[in-house]
């Protein structure tokens, strides 16, 4: 019960830092995925009730863009693209030796210690540097293969930082 408290003790600070209003769900629910990594049923239905509107209206908004995640995302958001120029420099290998890294079982996208999510996207708009992956949106590896994202992903988990990541793949 004192789990529950807190989480909707965090989302009422959130709420509140946005005014209560209607006119900011989406800033609302990208602190809300901010601090969660995903959007939890019972986390959209207090949003709703909280901002005096209907849950379909905020599930609608939650389902809609796809930044947001009704399920949990690790730590880190692996992403690897999979739009027609990455496909054909070899996206797909690099897929599969992720997954097989993970110890991903099929239809399992993220790790069960919550560490790793793995997803595909259908372009990250780098396609002259396919094949391409993304770490949290932030890092950006392109040229990639399957041995390459394998280092970039044990300097990771080595807790390795950015830099290291970078010597990795380099």
């Amino acid at each position: 019960m004192e789990e529950k408290g807190r989480k909707f003790g965090k989302l009422q600070e959130i709420i509140a830092r946005h005014g209560g209003q209607v006119s900011h769900l989406i800033a609302i629910l990208q602190e809300v995925q901010q601090e969660y990594r995903y959007l939890p049923e019972e986390v959209l239905a207090y949003i709703a009730t909280a901002l005096n509107i209907s849950p379909a209206v905020v599930y609608g908004v939650a389902t809609f863009y796809a930044q947001f995640s009704l399920e949990p995302k690790g730590k880190y958001v692996i992403r690897v693209c999979d739009g027609t120029a990455c496909h054909v420099r070899g996206a797909e290998p690099i897929h599969f030796a992720l997954r097989k890294e993970l110890g991903l079982s099929e239809g399992q996208r993220t790790t069960d210690d919550l560490q790793f999510t793995v997803e595909t996207v259908s372009c990250l708009g780098a396609c002259g540097l396919a094949p391409v992956v993304t770490i949290n949106d932030q890092e950006v590896y392109g040229q990639m293969s399957p041995e390459g994202v394998l280092k970039v992903l044990r300097a990771l988990k080595s807790g390795g930082g950015q830099e290291e990541r970078r010597e990795a793949h380099a």
